[in-house]
């Protein structure tokens, strides 16, 4: 039986979603094709799953150290089964929420393996799609515009792979029913950071293996150090400049076995497992890509960044699949780009280097904008400054003075580059460096804005003043 629809939605993520939802505002009759859980990785694999435990890894690391804040509360324990009970039950609520949002919308959701169609009797232009359910039946679809949202799944390195017990991707780490002794992380970017912080707080020895010169190699360098510091004041072995030697991973009754080199040196590394976080891949197999004009690029649906579109007029592409920052709410903007062209609007599409980055380790990391060497790629002469948290009351009294927030300038024109942030809610403050950014705001206009008294916030307006060379607390 076929389907006409406005547009179709294959990937039911955060990206295929928010997409979907926009459409269905605009007027749109939409469906929604996904093969398994709406919400995609994000809800269920990634963001949320892992910053439940985060929280949790937060709450029993503040506990153990209750007594510097004069509450005495015993002896603290950990309780692994009920703090994965809560991340299942957080994941749940969330998913219900987004079951409720398809049914708010009329948007027709189609559980089942989508593939684009060639040519046929019902759409003999192409671009029709093939919903097969687990049944085996086929629902046949007749969109004018396709969006492709499949997203991505952790890569592996050459020769390995995971099985669940040994060797992990981020999966499977989310499936973990006890937390081992101790834990191997290759890849020193934002997964691996935000596993290794994590783990080390639940009790964890952990040795963290990077490739590059630092952790976070996408990140300003200055962030980047004061991360490493603080990781390893924490007791988490760092590994830089390290090249796995693949071949040498050894599974054995007791746990992982694997050597890296370094300098010309070999070391040995061991663990009770291994876990992998090199990036990840695009979903582009198998689903009918043949079909279009679409083309691929380094594994990716190549796509105008100002629109979605593909080389195909009538199939867009957006979140991971397409090879831009693989971010769940670059997904869900891109998403609403995507349905706003396709309605003749308009759309607003973000520079890359516009929209905030958040690692949710500990501690947190959240930038936008230029790091500092980018900047002085991109203008003669910039203008830095540095305004610890322990020139911030609030974080004083939090007992979370660590870290900085960092401010780059055009030392010219007086814009504003790029903001950095290593610290306490630091995922929640870069908002306004965005907005700022956005705006086209200058350190000295942001500066002006009355930020309240004692606020972590706070921190912004001395780093803006700073790069200004008129702080007022240091």
């Amino acid at each position: 039986m076929s389907h006409t629809y406005d547009v179709a939605i294959i990937g039911g993520g955060t990206g295929g979603y928010t997409a979907a939802i926009r459409a269905a505002q605009l007027g749109m009759k939409v469906a929604l094709v996904e093969r398994d859980k709406l919400g995609g990785t994000c809800l269920h694999r990634g963001c949320i799953p892992s910053k439940s435990l985060l929280r949790s890894a937060e709450v029993y690391a503040t506990l153990k150290e209750a007594d510097r804040y004069g509450v005495i509360a015993g002896e603290v324990g950990l309780d692994f089964t009920r703090v994965s009970a809560r991340k299942a039950a957080v994941v749940e609520q969330m998913h219900r929420g987004v079951q409720y949002l398809m049914k708010k919308h009329k948007i027709d959701v189609y559980r089942g393996y989508g593939r684009i169609t060639g040519p046929s009797i019902f759409s003999p232009k192409g671009g029709g799609l093939a919903v097969e359910r687990e049944n085996g039946e086929i629902d046949e679809l007749l969109p004018d515009k396709l969006i492709v949202a499949t997203g991505s799944r952790p890569r592996m390195l050459p020769g390995w792979e995971a099985d669940g017990r040994f060797v992990l991707t981020s999966d499977e780490a989310l499936e973990l029913e006890r937390l081992p002794e101790s834990m191997l992380i290759v890849g020193g970017g934002v997964i691996g950071v935000e596993w290794a912080s994590m783990l080390r707080d639940f009790g964890v020895s952990v040795t963290l293996v990077e490739a590059g010169p630092r952790l976070l190699p996408t990140e300003d360098a200055d962030i980047a150090r004061e991360l490493e510091k603080q990781l390893q004041g924490r007791g988490v072995r760092i590994e830089t400049n390290a090249r796995v030697l693949t071949e040498s991973l050894e599974r054995t009754g007791e746990g992982v076995l694997l050597q890296i080199e370094r300098g010309g040196e070999r070391i040995g590394l061991a663990g009770d497992q291994l876990l992998v976080c090199v990036g990840r891949q695009a979903n582009v197999e198998d689903i009918g890509l043949g079909h279009t004009k679409a083309k691929l690029e380094n594994g990716f649906i190549k796509v105008n960044p100002s629109t979605m579109q593909t080389y195909d007029p009538d199939v867009y592409a957006i979140g991971d699949v397409n090879g831009g920052l693989q971010l769940a709410h670059v997904a869900a903007h891109e998403g609403i780009v995507a349905v706003e062209h396709i309605a003749g609007l308009t759309p607003h599409a973000t520079p890359s280097h516009r929209v905030p980055r958040c690692v949710y380790s500990r501690p947190e990391i959240a930038s936008v904008g230029w790091t500092e060497e980018e900047a002085r790629r991109h203008v003669s002469a910039v203008r830095t400054a540095k305004v610890p948290f322990a020139a911030i009351g609030k974080a004083v009294v939090y007992g979370e003075s660590g870290g900085f927030a960092k401010v780059i300038a055009d030392a010219e024109t007086n814009d504003l580059l790029g903001v950095h942030i290593v610290g306490p809610h630091a995922t929640d403050l870069i908002a306004e460096a965005a907005l700022a950014q956005l705006l086209d705001a200058t350190p000295w206009e942001v500066a002006q804005t009355i930020h309240p008294h004692p606020t972590l916030s706070e921190i912004m307006s001395e780093a803006m003043l700073a790069v200004e060379g008129r702080p007022l607390n240091l």
